[in-house]
């Protein structure tokens, strides 16, 4: 049986939800994005290792909305009928290639635009978890991959902030300033 490396489509139907992150309809993916975008659940993944270094990556260039743009480990949606659970382990699987459980940070609302192409409308839940083994890259997704320190983030973010994704900016922004302890190996044990 030949595996597909393609995840996801634009008439995959996601999920819609209100002011307050309650579920209120379906929409295809290529609707969600259309215009100002849809207002539809999200999720964004932080991965680090034991060295407190987080993994970037930098989005295809097939991507319709912020190619080749710097972002966090793993970010989509979860589709109508799943589970944000469901959601996020299966992304991380199909675009890193490995397993490691996953801590709910908080959730936030944000809207986006691309250019005159699309926008990010999305009540997106974040994540994080620790990982120290192999990753096998999904190159329909991710073009590049780094583990940066936290310093070398930071000065990479203060002196290039236009090649980062909008979401990725405001997360950090705010993991940096609530949530830095995450990161930090002493804080938490190692997962293989």
């Amino acid at each position: 049986m030949v595996v597909s490396n393609i995840v996801s489509d634009a008439s995959e139907n996601l999920i819609l939800v209100d002011e307050l992150d309650r579920e209120v309809g379906y929409c295809t993916k290529k609707e969600c994005h259309e215009g100002d975008g849809q207002l539809h659940r999200a999720f964004s993944v932080f991965i680090s290792n034991k060295n407190d270094e987080v993994l970037i990556q930098k989005r295809s260039s097939e991507k319709l909305l912020w190619p080749g743009y710097w972002s966090n480990a793993c970010c989509s949606h979860p589709r109508a009928g799943e589970t944000m659970d469901d959601a996020i382990y299966r992304r991380i699987d199909q675009e890193l290639g490995f397993q490691c459980p996953l801590t709910f940070l908080y959730k936030f609302k944000y809207q986006a635009h691309y250019e005159d192409i699309g926008a990010e409308n999305e009540y997106c839940w974040v994540y994080h978890g620790r990982y120290d083994g192999e990753l096998n890259i999904n190159r329909n997704e991710i073009s590049d991959w780094k583990f940066l320190s936290l310093k070398d983030l930071e000065t990479q973010l203060a002196a290039s902030p236009e090649k980062f994704t909008p979401w990725f900016k405001m997360e950090w922004a705010d993991l940096s300033k609530n949530y830095l302890e995450v990161f930090l190996s002493s804080s938490q044990p190692t997962n293989r």
